[in-house]
């Protein structure tokens, strides 16, 4: 294999979110939202997962929408970069 195609393959798929948190800086908290099938009763239950993500230009703001993906370790929890603003909250 070339480095080509196995970078590829260790990339992940962007994950879409919204912003919980942009009080530290540089560093907003995404919420990532999935739905679930209970394995025995069959229901279909929400799951949140709450990721760090790097915001270099602290671009976002609560309730935006922003698409993230995996990078290098930044920091013990940061392991996420804003890739792009897809909506933002209007007040």
């Amino acid at each position: 294999m070339t480095d080509e195609t196995q970078q590829q393959e260790r990339s992940r798929k962007p994950l879409i979110g919204r912003v919980m948190s942009n009080k530290m800086d540089k560093t907003v908290t995404v919420a990532i939202d999935r739905v679930i099938k209970h394995p025995i009763y069959g229901k279909y239950i929400r799951r949140t997962t709450k990721l760090f993500a790097h915001d270099d230009e602290n671009r976002c703001n609560e309730g935006d929408r922003v698409t993230i993906s995996e990078c290098k370790p930044m920091s013990k929890n940061k392991s996420w970069t804003v890739v792009d603003i897809i909506e933002t909250e209007r007040k």
